[in-house]
């Protein structure tokens, strides 16, 4: 999440971008990648901004493993850490945003939550949210309802995946060319989520618009609700929101 977030970053090309990495290969692809440089702890010093890119249960070492720095504006993605926590590992007096990212920034179409801190200035919020301009979509919203939305936003991409698998290997089975089947489940995708981002429609409405009377979609319509779709989504989710907050308690 971390390199793609840093692609996005790339893109404007106005920031000198530095690296912290203890994997040497890994630093090394990252920075010719995205054309960044291997940075060390001193440099955070000078560092506009500081994206915390780790797992949340080595967050908190490696922190403790940074020097103690004031200055930047100190930007968390670690799944269920919230920002009281921050900020008792953090500098006394740190701004902090915290954010909930989703693969999809690395096309510039991701969901990116976030909450600030109150040490976080109207300065500060414009230049992270200049920073992530190319990502895609940013939306704030109050902390307390951050990890409900990572369930569905955050984690929300892997169960699209498989539905396009799925979808592919229906049309297979009724004997289309595997390519051809993922070709034209992925597009559909696409289509119906900007249909319903573009439209003031409910999801329900444009589902039924597609719907003839005893035709082939409404029978497909059936067959999903008799295998769960619904409640298999809803659990998902909120499977996915209980195990978050299980990481940020650990």
């Amino acid at each position: 999440m971390g390199g793609a977030l840093l692609g996005a970053v790339s893109q404007l090309g106005e920031h000198t971008l530095y690296v912290l990495e203890l994997n040497v290969k890994r630093r090394q692809e990252v920075c010719e990648a995205y054309g960044a440089v291997a940075g060390n702890p001193i440099e955070l010093g000078t560092s506009d901004a500081v994206f915390l890119g780790v797992k949340p249960q080595v967050l908190e070492a490696t922190i403790a493993s940074l020097p103690m720095l004031m200055g930047p504006l100190f930007i968390s993605m670690a799944a269920g850490v919230s920002l009281e926590q921050l900020e008792g590992m953090l500098p006394a007096g740190a701004a902090i945003i915290r954010i909930m990212p989703n693969t999809s920034v690395a096309v510039g179409q991701g969901m990116i939550l976030y909450a600030a801190n109150r040490k976080v200035t109207e300065a500060q919020e414009q230049f992270f949210l200049s920073l992530l301009a190319k990502a895609g979509k940013v939306d704030k919203i109050d902390e307390k309802l951050i990890d409900a939305a990572s369930a569905v936003s955050g984690c929300g991409p892997a169960y699209m995946y498989m539905f396009i698998e799925a979808l592919a290997d229906g049309a297979v089975a009724c004997g289309l060319p595997r390519a051809k089947a993922l070709l034209y489940a992925e597009q559909t995708m696409l289509g119906a989520a900007t249909m319903a981002l573009n439209s003031p429609k409910h999801p329900e409405q444009l589902k039924d618009e597609v719907c003839s009377p005893a035709g082939s979609t409404i029978e497909g319509v059936k067959a999903l609700e008799q295998g769960g779709l619904r409640a298999a989504c809803i659990d998902a989710v909120v499977a996915a929101y209980n195990r978050t907050k299980e990481l940020g308690n650990k």
